[in-house]
């Protein structure tokens, strides 16, 4: 790649990063990306976007939200206090410390991903 095209790379990563990562994944899977990128993006207008741990992620005072694709699920990552929080919505979802697992073969759970997202909001509001 020549200079200037690195260039403009560079620029349109800066500007977009969220959708420069989207871009560079699997052709199939950045539909769903794409949309767990556009609920939790509606549910957190104010917040920062970048890629943090090489995710694309949504910051307020400090990180609120990653999400990550993998070849069997999409990976969410709002925190233990979200996992704990909403443990009983999340019930049919592989959960971990901080992570949740959406697997591929599931409809995405738009609700539920938003309402996690403003947890997590208020959460950083409150200093918790």
């Amino acid at each position: 790649m020549d200079t200037s095209q690195e260039r403009k790379r560079i620029a349109r990563a800066a500007a977009d990063p969220i959708g420069e990562y989207i871009a560079a994944q699997d052709e199939a899977l950045q539909p769903r990306l794409r949309e767990v990128y556009a609920v939790i993006k509606k549910a957190l207008p104010q917040a920062q976007e970048k890629i943090s741990y090489q995710m694309p992620t949504f910051r307020g005072r400090r990180n609120l939200i990653h999400f990550a694709a993998f070849k069997g699920h999409i990976g969410i990552y709002p925190g233990v206090e979200a996992i704990e929080h909403f443990t009983e919505a999340l019930a049919g979802y592989r959960t971990s410390k901080g992570t949740i697992q959406l697997p591929h073969d599931k409809p995405l759970p738009f609700e539920l991903i938003a309402q996690i997202a403003v947890f997590c909001a208020a959460c950083d509001a409150t200093g918790k």
